[in-house]
């Protein structure tokens, strides 16, 4: 049963992290460090697609783990020698419970946390200062700077046959130009120094006035050694944790319900509670769902029964997000659009779970798929005999 479940969660978080990756790397390519800072990133979403990918890998374990003990006739096995499915099902039930118990930890506490940090890194990449930006032999514009480099160096910060010209309105411009450089960070946030060598400087005074013929006053020098700071004269400093619900742990969710920040709403914050409790609540009752779509007679559609569990468990999941949503707006009450949905999940898997496990009576849902999996069955014969295509071995 650990294996599939392992499985199931290392696959299925790759899938997400892969996914999301392409899209950071459209954020970050051409930024300083900028493979780093991509993997920095992505290790601050796990804990955002674990929240999904426990419960998914919980479900399709279970139902792949019982799926083949029935199929291998082991269920009968244990129920003829007195051990019952209900027992079985203990250690599982428990499993849930530690995973529930982990999803509320991730969602509660970590997932706020980590959101945070993820948010600020990428507050950091879309402020980095434009220099980091620079192409060789491409106009970059850097507040009133427009420059262009010749050859570029990312690892030494270094630079070669640079162009520089900088707009003061009114009172003229600096036009430089260097034969090498270097690009030097400061600590304490202080903005970084442009360290110029072997370069020339034109400077104008006052901008020239058009229809005028007098010269405007100017100044051009040498020099060896040049340093200009670069940038912003402070650096940005990103906002304190906590000004958007998804930031904030629980026991903080409970405390400002009614003294939502700036960016939420009283029912922002509710829904946002309920859907951290509905979603680890809900893992509880994955057990209970799971075992009597995987157990089966030998003659059942255990492909069919899988792919309609799976359906099922995904439909759930999107009401349960689309009724976050809902709440959040005020639209509706989330105990209509979350508490509802996850009550009425637990009724239906609990009614199963007793029939299969306590009644002898037969399973009208099981045997109501088992019935369309056979109709599909005879369609796929019927077109292959029909088209005369071989039927697969």
């Amino acid at each position: 049963m650990s294996l599939p479940l392992a499985g199931a969660l290392v696959i299925g978080l790759l899938m997400l992290l892969a996914d999301r990756m392409v899209s950071l790397l459209d954020t970050t390519l051409g930024k300083k460090n900028s493979f780093t800072v991509v993997f920095e990133m992505l290790a601050y979403l796990v804990p955002h697609y674990l929240g999904t990918a426990i419960p998914a890998a919980l479900f399709l374990g279970l139902l792949l783990g019982f799926g083949k003990m029935s199929a291998n006739s082991e269920i009968d096995a244990f129920m003829a020698s007195g051990i019952g499915l209900n027992r079985l099902a203990r250690p599982v039930v428990l499993l849930g419970l530690a995973m529930s118990m982990l999803s509320f930890a991730i969602q509660g506490w970590v997932q706020p946390y980590a959101r945070y940090a993820f948010r600020s890194v990428v507050f950091e990449v879309k402020n980095v200062d434009v220099f980091y930006l620079a192409e060789e032999g491409v106009f970059m514009q850097a507040g009133d700077r427009t420059f262009i480099i010749d050859k570029l160096d990312r690892n030494a910060n270094a630079f070669q046959r640079a162009f520089i010209f900088q707009d003061k309105g009114k009172d003229g411009s600096d036009t430089v130009t260097a034969a090498r450089g270097l690009l030097i960070e400061n600590d304490g946030g202080k903005r970084p120094t442009l360290h110029l060598e072997d370069g020339h400087r034109l400077t104008l005074k006052q901008r020239p006035v058009p229809g005028e013929t007098a010269p405007t006053a100017s100044q051009a020098t040498e020099f060896s050694l040049a340093d200009t700071p670069l940038g912003r004269i402070s650096k940005d400093i990103f906002r304190p944790r906590g000004d958007d619900e998804r930031e904030m742990t629980i026991p903080e969710l409970l405390r400002n319900l009614d003294t939502p920040p700036k960016e939420s709403s009283p029912s922002e914050m509710v829904a946002e509670l309920s859907e951290r409790l509905v979603n680890g609540i809900s893992i509880l009752i994955l057990p209970f769902l799971a075992i009597p779509f995987a157990v089966g007679s030998r003659r059942s559609q255990r492909s069919m029964r899988t792919v309609f569990a799976l359906a099922l468990i995904v439909i759930y999941h999107e009401i349960i997000q689309q009724g976050a949503n809902i709440a959040g707006k005020g639209t509706a009450s989330h105990w209509l659009t979350l508490w509802l949905p996850c009550a009425l999940l637990a009724l239906f898997a609990g009614w199963r779970y007793y029939a299969m496990c306590f009644t002898v009576s037969g399973d009208p849902l099981g045997t109501a798929i088992d019935r369309f999996g056979d109709r599909i069955s005879g369609l796929k014969n019927w077109l292959f005999r029909r088209f005369g295509w071989e039927q697969p071995a």
